[in-house]
């Protein structure tokens, strides 16, 4: 291995929405104009733990066992993914200066970090919490932070749990306690500390814009609720969305909040969007200063999106597209020209993995659900029907979602207890899914398509629920067959 393979740095955000990149991210929107750039692309979960199994080894989680966060004991084998399972690091390391910075939610039985055969260099939340109390400072956050929901646990009964609500305030350490600051002043000293002999792997994992919203100046007084034009479903409920999102943390949290209050809720979220703009810049600005730009393949994306009042629903754990589709964007060494500058095909997270394996010339690894995306790079099409995502729950098993999409439309099923409810959305023509085309019975042929590639994707990947017809139903009491 010489010194002519690509430095390779992975930026993901936590929870960022696709469309708050813009006004407020002008190193982003740097970053963008030097990339191809997936304008529909989509995570294979809108949960933490199962998001970053899935990018990781791409694999949807049915594949890795990954399906939670494994926050409730009785559920904890359900949100770590298979062993043996090969995974990015493992892939890099073999031949990168491999460095891992921030959020570490990719799960195993025996966590990658406190591996003993790892080559790579970890820094994670428990770095952080070591930092602080080196330097006596408390981490943002808190009891006033949280709220008290409802939670199955296993499927079947329900517990009590303690979650993040939209509460705000100033956090007055300072940027350098705060954890995004922390992270960016790792991912620095990564920078100035590797291995000079090899080419660079980094994996820069924030948590911004995920909350608490309890974030230092200046972001925390920078944006102004009457800068703010909020998207049209902030606040809404609509008629034809699904019910059962009212058994589900985002419809408990989400349905207390004004549209008048989301805007005051939007400035913080935007203000730690300032925030990880600001990082980003500083962590290019010392590849850039360093000359390792021009010889970095550079991808940054989120983990999954963030509902911020659409549909009067708040946090993810649901199937929109402000909860599903993420950026998702591959800046190339200068000496590669991609074909193209942008595509509109539907991609996952998944095909992350293969896309490098295909680029940098590693061994890809067997049964692989993700495709590398160079064909659509180079200009061609992609072989593909449809992309899938999951979720079952947050900390526990309880609620249950799938969704397909395909080309334009998007087919949602959300099942809890013995009910299912189904979805169906032209999100191409209706990006904001304000009209729910399963209920009219005008799309019953894209329906019942739909339906049945979910069906068959669920039975081929092993899913342990299954969408039986005669409990599906439609707001307007109809049954699909």
């Amino acid at each position: 291995m010489n010194n002519q393979k690509p430095n390779v740095i992975i930026i993901m955000a936590d929870q960022l929405r696709y469309d708050a990149i813009g006004t407020y991210t002008p190193n982003l929107n740097e970053l963008k104009k030097e990339s191809v750039v997936f304008n529909r692309a989509y995570c294979a979960s809108p949960l933490c733990v199962p998001a970053r199994g899935a990018f990781f080894t791409g694999r949807y989680p049915n594949e890795t066992g990954c399906l939670i966060n494994p926050w409730t004991e009785q559920d904890r084998m359900h949100g770590m993914v298979k062993d043996g399972t090969p995974h990015l690091y493992q892939l890099m390391e073999k031949h990168w200066d491999s460095w891992h910075t921030g959020k570490q939610h990719l799960f195993y039985n025996q966590k990658p970090e406190l591996q003993a055969e790892s080559q790579t260099h970890w820094d994670t939340e428990a770095s952080y919490k070591d930092f602080l109390l080196e330097h006596g400072k408390q981490a943002p956050g808190g009891p006033k932070f949280t709220g008290l929901v409802p939670e199955m646990v296993t499927g079947q009964h329900t517990t009590v749990r303690s979650y993040s609500i939209p509460a705000m305030d100033c956090y007055t350490e300072g940027l350098d306690y705060f954890f995004d600051g922390y992270i960016t002043n790792r991912s620095l000293d990564a920078l100035t500390s590797r291995d000079n002999e090899k080419p660079l792997f980094l994996s820069t994992m924030y948590l911004a814009p995920h909350p608490p919203y309890h974030l230092p100046e200046p972001w925390y007084s920078m944006i102004r609720e009457e800068e703010i034009e909020l998207p049209d479903n902030v606040g809404v409920w609509y008629p034809d969305q699904s019910p059962l999102q009212m058994y589900n943390l985002t419809g408990v949290l989400g349905t207390r909040y004004s549209r008048e209050e989301w805007r005051s809720i939007w400035a913080k979220y935007l203000g730690l969007v300032n925030l990880l703009d600001d990082g980003i810049g500083r962590i290019i600005g010392e590849l850039k200063r360093q000359n390792l730009y021009d010889n970095s393949l550079i991808i940054f994306t989120s983990d999954h999106g963030e509902m911020l009042g659409s549909h009067r629903l708040w946090q993810k754990m649901c199937m929109y597209e402000e909860s599903v589709r993420t950026p998702l964007w591959i800046k190339f060494p200068s000496d590669y020209v991609p074909a193209v500058s942008e595509s509109n095909e539907v991609v996952s997270s998944i095909d992350v993995l293969p896309t490098l394996c295909d680029f940098l010339g590693l061994e890809r690894p067997e049964s692989l659900s993700g495709k590398s995306l160079m064909p659509l790079v180079k200009g061609t099409s992609l072989e593909r029907e449809a992309v899938f995502i999951q979720y079952d729950g947050n900390g526990s098993l309880g609620n249950f979602q799938r969704s397909v999409v395909k080309g334009q439309y998007k087919l949602i099923a959300d099942l809890f207890k013995d009910e299912t409810f189904l979805e169906l959305y032209d999100v191409v023509s209706d990006p904001q899914e304000t009209t729910n085309l399963a209920v009219s019975g005008s799309h019953n042929q894209e329906l019942n398509q739909l339906v049945a590639i979910l069906k068959n994707h669920m039975e081929m990947t092993g899913d342990h629920i299954a969408l039986e017809s005669d409990q599906v139903k439609l707001s307007s009491g109809q049954v699909t067959n």
